[in-house]
Order: structure tokens, then sequence, then C-alpha cells
């Protein structure tokens, strides 16, 4: 399965957003981008670059490659309504996203670890495909011999509240989640400009 194999580091000073606990530490003693020329770099950005930027954003945030990208955006595109509100709705639907929303791990590449080692169930069922689509409705567990991963207790016990999304119901004991309905583009806290992206691929 396909996957970014790069330092996520660089990457999240390039784009100037922490995509891991780690790059958060790296960007605050290094808020610039990286290589020799990363602090003497200025100068008006170009409309593309700008446009560019946020499409990468959104593609490192969801941990999803260029092809898969494009996919989704073609879908969100022959959907009814804003085409950027259609793609935040469809990566927020993403099974791995799903599990890091719900605390279960405290990064999408953990959860998308947990999706693919066969760990969760979706209705009694496995799904160990990261890019499954979640429903409104649709009830995530662990599987029996996976309900007392040390990894996932740590990362419930330290998920405040807060982080946990009013879209997702959880339950920290038993180890469930219920998806209770696909969020709305204003619930959605994350910073990328989705607009951009359309206006990069409607050229």
């Amino acid at each position: 399965m396909a996957r970014f194999r790069g330092s996520i580091t660089k990457v999240s000073r390039r784009l100037g957003i922490a995509l891991s606990a780690k790059a958060e530490k790296y960007l605050e003693r290094r808020p610039y981008a990286p290589g020799e020329h990363g602090q003497s770099r200025k100068g008006k950005v170009s409309e593309y670059a700008l446009q560019l930027r946020e499409k990468q954003k959104m593609k490192y945030l969801y941990g999803i490659l260029e092809k898969q990208f494009r996919t989704y955006f073609k879908k969100a595109a022959s959907q009814r309504g804003v085409t950027g509100d259609n793609l935040v709705k469809l990566l927020e639907r993403r099974f791995d996203n799903v599990v890091y929303r719900s605390g279960f791990s405290p990064s999408r590449a953990g959860a998308r670890q947990l999706v693919t080692h066969g760990h969760l169930l979706i209705n009694g069922k496995k799904v160990n495909i990261p890019s499954y689509l979640v429903s409104p409705g649709d009830l995530i567990e662990f599987r029996t011999k996976s309900r007392n991963l040390d990894a996932v207790a740590d990362s419930l016990n330290k998920a405040s509240e807060a982080r946990i999304p009013a879209w997702i119901q959880v339950d920290k004991a038993n180890r469930k989640a219920v998806f209770l309905a696909v969020p709305e583009r204003e619930l959605v806290q994350e910073p990328y400009n989705e607009q951009l992206v359309v206006e990069l691929y409607s050229k």
C-alpha cells in the first residue's frame, strides 16, 4: 500500500504546519523552510504557489498521495454542492481519519497502522482499508484481542474531550465509537484553504 516515506519534519517546515508531534518541536526551534536558503527565502509568492501549498497541506495532513487525492477531488466535483466542502467531507470520512478523531491514536499515521493491522471492526466486520469511507451510524470497535492495546489506552487517556469532535460519539471504557454524521465544513478545524485547491484543479 503506497504511502509517503520521506521526512515529515522537512515537509512540515516547508509548509509551515506541524504534521506530527516531533515536527511541532522542530518548528518551534526552526520556524523556516529547510535547506541552506530556508531563512533567506522572501518575496512575493505566486498565486500558483499558494494554491499548490494548500493542496500539499491537505495531502500530508490526511496522509494520502497525489493520485488518490486527485480521485477524491474528481468525486467531490461530481457531487452536488460546493466542491471544496465535498472534498473536506470525503477526507473526514476516511476510516483512518475517523479512528484518529476518535482518540484511538495520537496521529493519523498511527490510526492508519491500527487499521491496516486489522485491529478494528466496522459494524462487526473487520475492515483494514484506511481509505474506507465511514457512513453515519457506523459503529467502530476493536477486535476482542485488540481491546487492551497499551498504545490505544495511552492515546485515549491523553485525548481531551475537546479534541474529540461532536460528530463522533466515543465510549472510552469499551473502546467504541459511533460516527454520528458527516461534519459540515465550518466544524472541521484544519489549517488549509480547500478553495485554493479547487482553483488549482480548475485551471
